[in-house]
């Protein structure tokens, strides 16, 4: 699929079927993409935590508000995306580079999901992405070191129904030219 089809096909779906194709070795894939994203000084410091057993899915999905735990019926795996702090944005002696510090870890690993998005998209998988859940509940569920900044809960499966595209913004009311 190009590229183009990708981006104007891809949603954020809110209602799973039950069942689906999706494996590990495609999730390996999509995270295999990712790691083709550009990185801070290439630290390549996000990190992916893939939940696909029953329980420990259903375990993550009390970690999140009544409006995520409703989205993420039927999905088949919850993929935790955090990364590694204190690295990204930082020199090799501990100082940040600049004022964003670890917004770079952020930043990277946000190029990254994009890219695993995509990735997923291409494959007809379908994906949520969530900021909305207790990091600290996720982390001791999933034993996830303190080394790392949890930033979303990605849900993957396949679309019950189809959404509808929202309006996007049009290129000249987010630009200036100089």
């Amino acid at each position: 699929m190009e590229l183009d089809k990708i981006l104007e096909n891809r949603r954020s779906i809110r209602k799973f079927a039950a069942g689906s194709r999706l494996t590990k070795e495609m999730i390996s894939e999509f995270i295999a993409a990712a790691l083709d994203a550009p990185s801070w000084k290439n630290t390549e410091t996000a990190r992916y935590h893939v939940v696909m057993s029953p329980e420990k899915i259903a375990s993550v999905r009390n970690c999140f508000n009544a409006w995520n735990v409703n989205n993420t019926e039927n999905v088949q795996a919850l993929v935790v995306t955090a990364f590694e702090k204190n690295l990204s944005g930082y020199e090799k002696d501990g100082t940040p580079s600049n004022e964003l510090g670890n917004g770079w870890g952020i930043y990277d690993a946000g190029l990254q999901n994009s890219i695993f998005l995509l990735k997923a998209a291409e494959a007809g998988i379908d994906s949520l992405v969530m900021g909305i859940r207790d990091a600290e509940a996720i982390r001791a569920i999933l034993g996830i070191p303190e080394s790392q900044e949890i930033l979303s809960v990605i849900a993957l499966g396949e679309k019950d129904s189809a959404a509808e595209r929202p309006a996007r913004k049009k290129v000249e009311d987010i630009v200036k030219f100089y």
